[in-house]
């Protein structure tokens, strides 16, 4: 139940032997702190669990509810070799006293305990009635974790809990009751026969709102939902087993072996126990980069290989308030990306993950993902690519979810402006293929010297040999926004064969900008083409999108000196510059696009299906311009 130490508020300081002021800045301090100041008392004690690293110059100390490293002076290790034991058991006043008043030993030891206490590394000491909890390792455990250790314990003696299974005799019940028991809730074993055979539910009540755990198996991956209500537990664990039953790849056994359903109980029983004294739940322990804050987790376990780990997860039935949650649009790229692989997790995400699985990556970085059947629509894969292959995996992404959400439909982005840039540069696009190009085209010489174009053209007429030809037009006069289009030049050029199929288009506010997007584009469809996603993904390019995710490249990303548009750092934060007066110019000329404030948000319990997901997870879903007018 202790589980392993964690490292939420790491820091180095500074601590010299005998400086008795702070050195350094301080972290949050516990909640027990709160009202001493963060000093140290005399009866303080360390949290139980924290264990200590020794450093050549300093001192590592970890526990479940912080971590701190001293460093600045060889004196101290010393100084804690004489502070350790008091501080284990109790002694802190007896040891404080021992020392000169002033003296640098003193100073010294005053500083440490006061990185301590910033740090939520001690707890008070033991109040003269007895522990709210009796058992002397349920003690341990609340004192280890606790911000009010005695409010928690408190909490925890008042709960009671219940498990029910269709099978009380189960291995996964039986486990839980011994779970729940260790812990210290009296604990009543009811059989539900509405529950399938492999799944229990955990549910506890006390002072606070009850709550209930679920946990069960689909295929061969085991699960436990995040603490809800009975409710929404039960829905959780319905949508997690027709998921995971849906993924699987191996065929699920028979029975639950011994030790999976000790892991699964024992998992599910620690997040109840959790939930009921209002303590951290276990999956915000590990300060794991790949958990979302704010959106609920669910655990995942294999039994070969042995492995359990939490995932960000939203199910379709949002029943308490807390699963309406919805996230502030990403900050930049790196955050979309994060999202994208919690929505494309491969058990029991909703979408599809676009990764580069075994596509070449040169000479355009390529990704590929598979869509899930929705309705009556058979699975499909997209492979598409982009300047970086991260840029590729967010459009790709973008395009599945668009494509299960209504292709003509919907618009996705990964922020308003991302959503919006994409949706005009469609419209445009369409409407300038339509409209017959009475204009003389721009000067070559203006931007055929691009860095861009030439790299990209180079590749596409000199390495993979294709003859084609690119047009570049105005899309209005005097507007700053140029269509451009590469297509493939016919085997028999003459009347009556058109003018070639399409490889690739693009609008962007200047003709160099247009002319290296379409001829990215064209090296992407035809490198897709030969790879051997061609039969399912098709020849045919995708509407543009060109520059609308540079923004969000660029945000927070400093630029070399020397990195101009021959790069693609330069030229991404190059087309961030002017993709707003694109945008703007676009929308005024063909009215068409949402503003770059999203609608007004729907009632949470009526914002579902995808639609609803992606926006909880911070995404914008806009109707299509024609639509939105």
């Amino acid at each position: 139940m202790t589980g392993e130490p964690t490292t939420h508020d790491t820091e180095n300081t500074a601590v010299p032997a005998g400086a008795a002021e702070d050195t350094g800045g301080t972290g949050a301090a516990g909640g027990d702190r709160a009202s001493d100041g963060g000093r140290p008392h005399p009866g303080d004690r360390l949290r139980p669990g924290t264990a200590v690293t020794p450093l050549r110059a300093g001192l590592h100390l970890r526990g479940r509810r912080g971590s701190l490293t001293l460093e600045g002076s060889t004196a101290v290790p010393v100084v804690w070799g004489l502070l350790e034991e008091p501080l284990r058991t109790g002694g802190l006043a007896g040891f404080r006293e021992g020392l000169e008043p002033g003296s640098a030993v003193r100073a010294a030891t005053d500083t440490l305990l006061g990185r301590l206490a910033d740090h939520d590394l001690l707890l008070p000491a033991p109040p003269a009635a007895p522990h709210p909890h009796p058992d002397p390792a349920v003690a341990r455990w609340i004192d280890a974790t606790a911000a009010h250790p005695d409010a928690a314990a408190a909490l925890l003696a008042t709960a009671r809990a219940e498990v029910l299974a269709s099978d009380p005799n189960s291995p996964t019940a039986t486990a839980a009751v011994r779970a729940l028991t260790a812990g210290g809730v009296p604990v009543t074993l009811t059989p539900d026969p509405d529950l399938p055979p492999d799944r229990i539910l955990l549910t506890v009540r006390g002072t606070g709102p009850d709550r209930a755990v679920a946990a069960g198996r689909g295929g061969a991956t085991g699960y436990v939902t995040a603490p809800g209500s009975t409710a929404q537990a039960r829905a959780d664990a319905a949508a997690l087993e027709a998921r995971l039953t849906h993924t699987a790849v191996e065929p699920q056994p028979r029975r639950i072996p011994g030790t999976f359903a000790a892991l699964l109980a024992g998992a599910a029983a620690h997040r109840l126990l959790c939930a009921a004294a209002r303590l951290p739940d276990p999956a915000t322990e590990a300060d794991d980069p790949r958990l979302l804050p704010g959106i609920p987790t669910v655990l995942l376990a294999d039994a070969r290989p042995a492995r359990a780990d939490h995932h960000s997860w939203l199910g379709p039935e949002r029943i308490d308030a807390d699963r309406h949650v919805r996230l502030a649009p990403p900050a930049g790229l790196a955050e979309a990306l994060r999202r994208i692989a919690a929505l494309g997790e491969h058990r029991c995400g909703p979408l599809p993950a676009p990764l580069p699985g075994d596509l070449p990556q040169l000479p355009v970085p390529l990704a590929t993902c598979t869509t899930p059947a929705a309705g009556h629509a058979t699975p499909r894969t997209l492979t598409g690519g982009g300047p970086r292959l991260d840029l590729a995996r967010l459009e790709l992404f973008c395009r599945a979810a668009e494509l299960l959400l209504g292709e003509t439909t919907f618009t996705v982005g990964a922020d308003p402006g991302h959503a919006r840039g994409r949706a005009l540069r469609r419209t445009a696009a369409r409407r300038l293929a339509a409209a017959p190009h009475d204009r003389p085209p721009p000067d070559p010489a203006h931007w055929s010297g691009h860095p861009q174009l030439r790299h990209w053209w180079t590749t596409l007429t000199g390495r993979l040999a294709v003859p084609a030809r690119l047009e570049v037009h105005r899309a209005a006069p005097h507007a700053h926004a140029y269509r451009a289009v590469v297509r493939r030049i016919p085997h028999e050029p003459g009347p009556g064969y058109g003018p070639g199929p399409l490889l690739g288009e693009a609008v962007e506010a200047t003709p160099g900008d247009a002319a290296a997007f379409a001829a990215l584009a064209a090296v992407t469809t035809v490198t897709t083409v030969r790879t051997a996603e061609a039969a399912a993904s098709g020849g045919a390019p995708p509407p543009p999108s060109g520059g609308a995710a540079a923004p969000l490249a660029a945000a927070g990303v400093p630029t070399a000196a020397w990195e101009d548009p021959g790069w693609t750092g330069g030229w991404l934060a190059d087309l961030a510059g002017r993709e707003e007066a694109l945008q703007d110019t676009l929308h005024r000329l063909y009215g068409a696009g949402p503003t770059t404030t999203p609608p007004a948000p729907a009632p949470p319990a009526r914002d579902s299906g995808l639609a609803g997901l992606l926006r909880s997870f911070g995404f914008t879903v806009l109707h299509t311009p024609e639509e939105a007018r």
